[in-house]
């Protein structure tokens, strides 16, 4: 009897645990690619402290081509912050000195040089996890988006 109740209980974790990397669970509605969906960027938006400034389209803007991203210069401890730069537009090479955390709704190109040359990597798999999907990303001088 022991053995059928553990058993259950690690079936049931084991169905949690997909849901929930399948986003199930939670009720979120990701579009193919997506990382981070725009009403959550949109809700980080609506209570951080950053000093946000905007570039490209309207980030209220529903369209599969558009990418958000959000880059800032400053993490402390597990929080992003400081001076942030919110840009939602198509593929393009984003000038991000002093970038330390990112957050996007599509997979992007952080680069270490500026004019996103040199070493670049993808933002996922990130390294470096920290709260409100934003990835630690220490170094970035530059972000292609659409790459």
């Amino acid at each position: 009897m022991l053995l059928q109740y553990v058993q259950i209980l690690l079936f049931r974790r084991e169905c949690i645990a997909q849901l929930t990397k399948k986003n199930i669970l939670f009720q979120v509605e990701l579009r193919d690619g997506e990382i981070v969906t725009q009403k959550k960027i949109l809700e980080w938006i609506s209570t951080t402290d950053a000093n946000l400034t905007f570039i490209g389209d309207p980030i209220t803007k529903r369209n599969t081509e558009i990418v958000t991203v959000v880059y800032c210069s400053f993490r402390t401890g597990n929080i992003c912050g400081g001076t942030c730069t919110v840009y939602s537009g198509g593929p393009a090479c984003l000038r991000a000195p002093h970038t330390n955390c990112i957050s996007a709704t599509q997979n992007v190109g952080i680069c270490g040089s500026p004019g996103c040359g040199g070493r670049c990597k993808q933002l996922l798999p990130c390294q470096a996890p920290i709260e409100d999907d934003f990835c630690y990303t220490p170094g970035t001088e530059s972000i292609n988006v659409g790459f």
